[in-house]
């Protein structure tokens, strides 16, 4: 079975190989560090373990609930924010059919999101679609308090016990949540919901491979044992980590870290396939919420080619020289089309009929990598031979590990987010919450 492949051949005009390797030492000792767990926030590795130590029985539950949810739902609504939804959204979209609002699986729910914003137009919209679908709640967050998913699942219980009155609701309500304590989880008690466990040692955004992820997953119909299995492999080929020039993870990291020494700032990850749209969010939280502190810490950001070089494309070629990109890069799609031949060819294409769309989209990879390192933009290539759950789930893996590695290179914590609160803060503050006085009396003054 092929792994993701890493190749930094794009970026040697930016940076030296020797200036890679040489960090082979600090590498080898962080590492450690992570296996071990003696790092900064290492009460929050669980993760590093996790493919290997989840239980059969635990994979059989949450197939058992799926397939009851099933039975009798249209809708499944996904309530959480973060890490409580972008894992299960990534690997469901990247499953599914491009258009899988118009032709969804059949025999499977739909999965839906909901406390992932404050907008409420887009709460009203949503009980207007559940008003008339049968429809199930997973509602996932540690505390139960977590202000988006909060309100959404109140507005969303209320919803459900009018429809189907207490009794039935707390059959169609699965709360995800901590195993002893929290808001979510006394209510879940008190209620009498199903509940799965979020492991205490698995932060919101690493916590795709436990049942925050694997539940909305398999609701979908998809394979969680797949998924687990690719991070497995990852695991087991990081547990013996060898040189950074045979660790993909190691690779990619370093690079990174390397390039931002250089003053790239940004790092851009791009996608050619559109249905990768949502790991690039997941990305973009795990990056930008574990390194992004004490004045540190590249910037993620994220665009889709080649719908974005029409775009975005000018700035990358031409705009200030503080990028680099990240291509993830797809061998084989799951689907095969030819472009035919026209008789008239007035748009001139007759000299690429009979090529697949797949060999057109590579050549505008190629050609945009080109064109990019030309302009000044280095460029680091993650390849996985196809979209499946294997794959995915050792992307999923293979970004987390190196994520925790590229933090410790910064020497930053990549696993706590102080700056998280701020905004919280002043939003009390504002909306008047008890225990807020000071700072809302500070907040006026300031207004």
């Amino acid at each position: 079975m092929n792994n993701i492949q890493v190749s930094i051949k794009h970026s040697h005009d930016f940076i030296r190989e020797e200036e890679i390797y040489l960090q082979q030492n600090k590498i080898e000792k962080i590492h450690q560090s992570i296996i071990n767990k003696t790092g900064k926030g290492n009460d929050f590795l669980g993760w590093v373990e996790l493919p290997g130590n989840i239980d059969e029985e635990l994979i059989s539950s949450i197939n058992r609930t799926a397939n009851k949810l099933k039975s009798n739902t249209e809708i499944l609504v996904v309530v959480g924010i973060g890490g409580s939804y972008l894992g299960s959204r990534a690997v469901i979209e990247a499953l599914s059919h491009n258009f899988s609002l118009l032709n969804p699986r059949k025999n499977y729910p739909m999965v839906i999101y909901a406390g992932q914003n404050i907008g409420e137009d887009y709460l009203n919209d949503l009980l207007e679609v559940l008003d008339k679908k049968e429809y199930a709640i997973a509602v996932i967050s540690k505390s139960g308090t977590t202000t988006e998913p909060a309100i959404a699942f109140r507005i969303l219980k209320n919803h459900m016990e009018k429809k189907y009155g207490k009794a039935e609701a707390k059959e169609r309500i699965v709360a995800i949540t901590d195993q002893s304590k929290g808001a979510l989880k006394k209510l879940a008690t008190d209620e009498g919901y199903q509940t799965f466990v979020i492991p205490d040692d698995v932060g919101g955004r690493y916590s795709v491979l436990t049942p925050v992820g694997l539940l909305p997953i398999a609701v979908a119909g998809f394979d969680i044992q797949r998924l687990i299995d690719g991070a497995k492999s990852i695991q087991l080929m990081n547990s013996n980590p060898g040189s950074i020039k045979e660790n993909p993870v190691f690779l990619y990291a370093v690079t990174r870290n390397e390039l931002y020494k250089k003053g790239k700032l940004v790092e851009i990850l791009v996608n050619y396939q559109p249905n990768l749209f949502y790991l690039t969010e997941w990305w973009k939280q795990l990056y930008g919420e574990s390194e992004g502190k004490e004045g540190k810490g590249i910037f993620p950001a994220g665009v889709n080619f080649t719908t974005d070089l029409h775009s975005m494309g000018q700035y990358i070629q031409d705009g200030q020289r503080i990028l680099f990109e990240t291509v993830l890069s797809v061998a084989e799609p799951a689907k095969k089309m030819e472009i035919p031949f026209d008789r008239e060819n007035l748009d001139g294409l007759n000299f690429i009929s009979g090529k697949r769309i797949d060999e057109v989209n590579k050549m505008a990879e190629l050609g945009t990598t080109l064109a990019h390192i030309d302009g000044g933009v280095p460029n680091i290539k993650i390849s996985i031979p196809k979209v499946n759950e294997f794959y995915l789930g050792q992307l999923i893996y293979f970004f987390e590990m190196a994520c925790a590695v590229s933090g410790y290179l910064l020497d930053v914590n990549p696993f706590d987010q102080p700056g998280v609160e701020a905004y919280k803060k002043n939003m009390f503050a504002l909306l008047g919450k008890p225990g807020f006085e000071k700072e809302t009396e500070a907040i006026r003054e300031l207004l």
